[in-house]
């Protein structure tokens, strides 16, 4: 399915409390913060020549999450990154004075810290993001899990000590449950969807995704004119949208918003024109962008900063997967996890249906960019599905081997 973004407010000015959270100075504390992380570095633009060619575009750029930080997936810059900011400012409250990001291990914010709880509901990565943040700090998680996340999913998050809390039910049974419970003890919701009267964490959690298109843009040889983003709650496509509204404008790339067709919550909140909550069906394999209820930030940006929404099938997930585990050409190899290449089946999806490649001006002159959200998070999904583990094929991009 797909449609192009009729919405009233489409291609108006961001929300002046979206552009201020997505905004340059804001992207710049981010990488400020991320030059104190211990095991910080960049993650790579990785170009796919061969597949361009064969779909008929000029370049293809993928930002490959599945190695950020040490969690395999673009959720580590979010969660982890709200935690610090929370506990920052509760330190500054407390003390009656700012606190730099320097002074963060320091004894007092620490002890600070450990008073403090922060809590979630995750489909696995984000509540991995959250955890490690507290880790860092200090501070105590909880981290509510549904029934769908796998127990190498749920082993992954406590390895950082959090306690674990399993929900019955679906994604949004488990954000209604961690809101509810949380209120009643006292602790604090680090959630990167966002409802009336909760908007600065998820805000926060969104900003920290501004650091991996600062470093996309640094590594192109040219703009994109073309961008095409998986979306879940619509965190990670309302970052990435809006930042690129702000850095570039009118002449900001055409963005493509690209959905399970079994968890569409965004498109058909982009075809009603408001938010829509979508019946819970039969489970996706793309588990991380298992939704059903988009968030109100991400949607509030997208209805201004989206040009098309579309879904992609389960079979399109899968065959995207085995592409990058196996490339044609010199293409290297990518590992990406269930969910990491939606926005490549989105795009093939593209080029291959006439007219919404017409509809989208996709041609021999488009430069495409994607990210690649999560490597292999559940190693053994990840091998059950391609057929390789995901050691496999790291080897053999490194030895550049290919079909």
């Amino acid at each position: 399915m797909f449609l192009l973004n009729r919405h009233s407010d489409y291609r108006q000015p961001l929300d002046p409390r979206d552009a201020e959270t997505l905004g340059l100075d804001a992207a710049n504390a981010v990488e400020r913060h991320l030059s104190f992380r211990e095991n910080h570095a960049e993650t790579p633009l990785v170009a796919l020549p061969a597949l361009a060619a064969e779909i008929g575009v000029a370049s293809i750029h993928i930002k490959d999450e599945g190695r950020r930080l040490g969690l395999g997936s673009f959720k580590a810059l979010g969660g982890a990154y709200a935690v610090i900011r929370l506990v920052l400012d509760e330190a500054a409250n407390r003390l009656g004075r700012a606190i730099d990001i320097s002074q963060l291990h320091s004894s007092t914010v620490r002890e600070i810290a450990g008073t403090m709880t922060v809590a979630c509901a995750t489909d696995g990565n984000h509540g991995r993001s959250v955890a490690q943040g507290a880790q860092l700090v200090g501070a105590r998680a909880a981290i509510f899990v549904h029934s769908g996340v796998s127990d190498e999913r749920v082993a992954a998050i406590a390895r950082f000590g959090a306690e674990m809390i399993r929900v019955d039910g679906t994604y949004d049974d488990s954000v209604r449950q961690a809101a509810r419970i949380a209120e009643e003890r006292g602790w604090t919701i680090v959630s990167d969807t966002s409802w009336p009267g909760y908007e600065r964490i998820p805000g926060l959690v969104m900003q920290g995704y501004t650091a991996l298109v600062r470093e996309a843009l640094r590594a192109m040889p040219q703009p994109p004119t073309h961008i095409f983003i998986q979306a879940g709650v619509g965190g990670i496509a309302a970052a990435v949208a809006g930042h690129m509204a702000i850095a570039f404008g009118d002449q900001r790339p055409t963005f493509i918003v690209v959905d399970p067709a079994r968890a569409a919550c965004l498109f058909e909140t982009a075809r009603a024109g408001h938010l829509v909550t979508v019946a819970h069906g039969a489970p996706t394999v793309m588990a991380m962008l298992e939704c059903y209820e988009p968030s109100l930030v991400a949607w509030r940006i997208l209805s201004r900063a989206a040009d098309a929404f579309m879904t992609v099938d389960e079979d399109d997930a899968i065959s995207v997967m085995k592409r990058l585990a196996d490339p044609t050409g010199n293409d290297p190899a990518i590992v990406a996890g269930e969910s990491g290449g939606v926005g490549l089946a989105g795009l093939i999806t593209a080029v291959n249906d006439p007219a919404i490649r017409q509809a989208l001006s996709l041609d021999g002159h488009s430069r495409v960019f994607l990210v690649n959200t999560e490597g292999a998070t559940d190693p053994g999904k990840y091998e059950e599905i391609v057929g390789l583990s995901p050691s496999a094929v790291v080897a053999k991009s490194k030895t550049g081997a290919s079909r």
